[in-house]
């Protein structure tokens, strides 16, 4: 008996030098966000290699967002980054910092370096209210109102338990690469104690934060961008 084979993914791939850059996505974000295509203009600009992609279920990749997971979703990463011979730059945004953080655990061999903005580790448990973590057990779904969109953001049971059963921050991170973390204080998503409580678990010593006193959770102005850059280069 065969696993079912997982969606096929939409992806954009500008070649150049390397190491190459991958960049990952939030929850229900997809490589049309701003900081994605900003990548892509600085890697056109400069001759280097970058990917942006959809998860299996999101923007052009197929699926069922609510069929998707979170460890589902890190395979859609793995497998882009399969793409490449060499460790790549991985950059993950919220739930792609999570994610990114995974894969350069576990699989050390495919990360040279880790950019985390606003890096939601762990979020299902720290991200949901109890009455939310019931209504998902009991119901299969929540919806939360988005101030990003018009629709609702769904969140169903089949990720929050996938969620959980990858928390990483009850004890160091078993992560040696460059690690830099990005964000902004003003973010009502993601608490910059989760960020500071990275700096201090990630076994790497070398590991950086920059907080932005007025930056928001998307981290998207042209000096947010310009930060980004700026980070990716030196490594």
């Amino acid at each position: 008996m065969t696993d079912t084979p997982r969606p096929a993914l939409a992806y954009h791939l500008t070649p150049g030098k390397g190491p190459p850059v991958v960049f990952l996505p939030g929850y229900a974000s997809d490589m049309e966000g701003t900081k994605a295509l900003a990548l892509e203009a600085w890697a056109v600009a400069n001759g280097r290699t970058f990917v942006r992609f959809d998860y299996a279920g999101c923007g052009r990749s197929e699926g069922a967002f609510e069929d998707q997971t979170l460890t589902g979703w890190r395979d859609d990463a793995l497998e882009i980054l399969d793409l490449f011979s060499e460790p790549a730059i991985v950059v993950g945004s919220s739930m792609g910092g999570w994610i990114a953080l995974m894969i350069a655990r576990d699989h050390p061999d495919k990360v040279a370096a880790l950019v985390g903005i606003a890096a939601a580790a762990d979020f299902t448990d720290w991200g949901f209210s109890m009455d939310e973590k019931m209504k998902l057990l009991q119901e299969g779904r929540i919806e939360r109102a988005s101030p990003y969109s018009d629709q609702p953001t769904a969140f169903t049971s089949r990720f929050w338990q996938s969620g959980e059963a990858s928390r990483m921050t009850a004890s160091m991170i078993a992560i040696d690469c460059p690690v830099r973390l990005i964000h902004g204080l003003r973010d009502t998503d993601v608490p910059v104690e989760r960020t500071m409580q990275l700096l201090h678990m990630i076994r790497s010593a070398d590991v950086h934060a920059v907080l932005v006193k007025d930056g928001d959770h998307r981290l998207s102005r042209d000096g947010d961008i310009a930060l980004l850059i700026r980070t990716v280069e030196s490594l």
